[in-house]
């Protein structure tokens, strides 16, 4: 099951490419991806940490239960660190459990998004104007904990195309 599968997290900012190239990916190589599943649950940046607590659950979740049928890679939107992240911006804090189901997954390869793409306005991306900012924070958070990554930037083909050249490497 999870074991037999490669986790890859695309992992960066908002308005970066990462839902995009999650799907895909998960085209190329026919197998699963995994959706922001926030955007399942709430429909507006105004969010309680109980909303956010489902939220990580739910994402989680998604993530074991695709990957019974994912196909050599399973490709993932998001994960609980970048919920950590968007708890800590609009709540200023981050309920424990958070870090807690951070641990329950561990992806075996990250790739962060850089900022040198279009920002895209979708109703909920509201910080458009703390790009720099955002990208800062989540290659901190990475780098605090001591994860490997690589960093995905340029136009799309050359992002698909870096992403491709690593993922084969993987396999």
């Amino acid at each position: 099951m999870i074991d037999e599968i490669k986790l890859i997290c695309f992992y960066g900012s908002e308005s970066t490419g990462k839902s995009v190239m999650a799907k895909r990916f998960a085209e190329i190589y026919q197998t699963e991806f995994v959706p922001e599943v926030a955007r399942e649950i709430v429909s507006s940046n105004q969010f309680t940490v109980d909303d956010i607590i489902k939220i990580a659950k739910a994402q989680n979740q998604r993530v074991l239960d695709k990957a019974k049928t994912a196909n050599k890679f399973l490709f993932c939107d998001t994960d609980l660190i970048t919920t950590q992240i968007y708890c800590r911006q609009y709540l200023k804090s981050v309920p424990p459990i958070l870090f807690e189901l951070e641990r329950q997954i561990t992806y075996d390869h990250y790739f962060l998004f850089d900022i040198d793409v279009p920002w895209v306005a979708d109703g909920m991306r509201d910080l458009g104007d703390q790009r720099k900012e955002m990208f800062d924070v989540f290659k901190s958070e990475l780098d605090n904990r001591k994860i490997n990554y690589k960093t995905v930037s340029g136009l799309w083909l050359e992002r698909q195309s870096f992403i491709k050249n690593q993922l084969d490497l993987l396999m």
